[in-house]
């Protein structure tokens, strides 16, 4: 379904760990609107609703909830840190175009 690297997943653990959120996971979720039709969205949640499908991996929860669900087949989280550009970047195979601030994306 969605992976996330070991650099998503310890950026991820930092930053929890900085909020005193350390047992919360990460919503990753797709809404309508941005400049391609639907946006990516990501925020720290404590608990995972019942239609949520959960993944685990690299000491990371990740709460996706039955509509982001096929949106995201395949998906990749990665973070980069880099003196141009640093951030959370999503590689996603079903995104037939993106925007050029790789935020939202079209099907």
């Amino acid at each position: 379904m969605i992976t996330i690297t070991k650099n998503a997943g310890s950026k991820v653990v930092a930053l929890l760990a900085q909020e005193d959120k350390a047992k919360y996971g990460l919503r990753v979720f797709v809404t309508g609107g941005g400049c391609s039709g639907f946006q990516y969205g990501m925020e720290f949640e404590e608990t995972e609703t019942e239609e949520d499908t959960v993944i685990e991996a690299h000491g990371v929860k990740l709460f996706v909830d039955p509509y982001s669900q096929p949106l995201l087949m395949g998906t990749q989280i990665d973070y980069n840190d880099g003196l141009q550009e640093s951030g959370f970047t999503i590689k996603n195979p079903n995104a037939k175009s993106t925007c050029g601030c790789g935020k939202s994306f079209s099907t």
